[in-house]
């Protein structure tokens, strides 16, 4: 009888350790932008995925692109989702903006449409705002294919379907910039700093990106001493059709992020926009060539060819974006509701 008293009390301490540091923690929104009926099914495992998380979201926005048939279709269907329209120009930037101001928690989560989050991701994201100089905390993002890994596509090029990639670091760490598929910012942040460029990003099915590496320089140029954390405990799973299995989406999305990087580049500096890719060429690149080569045989010289011909790619894209940024630069308007002077030329 003792020991079942002992037992209870325990558990009760634990249940009410564990509503305190619920209540201690930041308020969290969930936002998820979606432009297609196309990918209903993804959206539906998507939100089903926030649904079953630990520690439930404050509330769930999602954002639909300037697709009528899908804002009433996504209405009807998810009773317990706020569903808005954005409101700016159509593309992933001005979704995620609408989504910013539209939100109410502390913190903003972003998940893809095509991405589902594990049971405790909310929980993982949320830690990291224990501490005050966290800015956002970014976390994993695993592939699944759909049709299975192509044999010749590199790990260290799982950016090019929206997936962390080999060269990431393995344990929480400061980072330049977070995978779209799954951030959060302090939403206050996000606001002061001007929202998201919408002259970045994907619109619709055209592969360019971009706009979170380019929030996430500007961040950190506002406060100089946050930190934008990598936890890759935080993990989704997010879904590759097969259609980006090709050689011919893999070049064409190389070659979209070299622009993306050059118009990063011609707003914040090559410095700060390609720091990042720097090491990346430094090191992560020369070791996968050489592991490719020590493999040999047919797979791995298609490999091989994969890892020189991405790079070309981009390299490709980088230099004609710098051109086309010295002959029509152009500006981007902030989020509405950011502080003045929030966001710099």
């Amino acid at each position: 009888m003792a020991d079942t008293s002992r037992r209870t009390a325990a558990s009760t301490d634990a249940q009410a350790q564990a509503h305190a540091v619920a209540a201690a923690a930041p308020s969290l929104s969930v936002v998820v932008c979606a432009y297609t009926t196309e990918r209903w099914d993804d959206l539906c495992a998507c939100l089903a995925s926030v649904a079953r998380q630990h520690r439930p979201a404050d509330e769930v926005v999602l954002v639909v692109d300037h697709c009528p048939e899908l804002a009433a279709r996504a209405a009807e269907g998810f009773p317990s989702v706020r569903v808005v329209t954005n409101g700016e120009c159509r593309g992933l930037s001005g979704a995620r903006n609408s989504g910013v101001r539209a939100a109410h928690g502390e913190i903003v989560a972003f998940l893809d449409d095509d991405a589902a989050a594990e049971p405790d991701w909310a929980d993982r994201l949320l830690a990291g705002y224990r501490d005050p100089r966290v800015l956002g905390v970014g976390g994993l993002v695993r592939p699944w294919w759909e049709a299975g890994r192509p044999a010749w596509f590199p790990p260290e090029f799982d950016w090019v379907v929206g997936c962390s990639y080999r060269g990431l670091p393995e344990r929480p760490s400061p980072v330049r910039n977070f995978i779209g598929a799954n951030m959060s910012f302090r939403r206050s942040e996000v606001l002061a700093a001007g929202g998201f460029r919408t002259g970045l990003g994907r619109v619709g099915k055209r592969p360019l990106g971009c706009e979170e590496t380019e929030l996430c320089l500007r961040l950190a140029v506002r406060r100089p001493h946050g930190l934008l954390l990598y936890e890759p405990s935080a993990a989704v799973r997010h879904h590759v059709p097969d259609t980006r299995t090709t050689w011919r989406y893999f070049r064409s999305r190389c070659y979209c992020e070299g622009l993306s990087k050059a118009a990063v580049a011609g707003r914040t500096g090559a410095g700060p926009a390609l720091s990042s890719e720097r090491r990346y060429l430094r090191s992560t690149l020369p070791r996968a060539v050489l592991r490719e080569v020590r493999a040999g045989g047919g797979r791995g010289l298609r490999t091989l060819g994969a890892l020189l011909g991405g790079v070309s790619a981009a390299s490709l894209g980088y230099a004609v974006g710098s051109l086309r940024r010295r002959v029509r630069p152009h500006g981007d308007r902030p989020v509405r509701g950011a502080a003045p002077g929030g966001s710099p030329p």
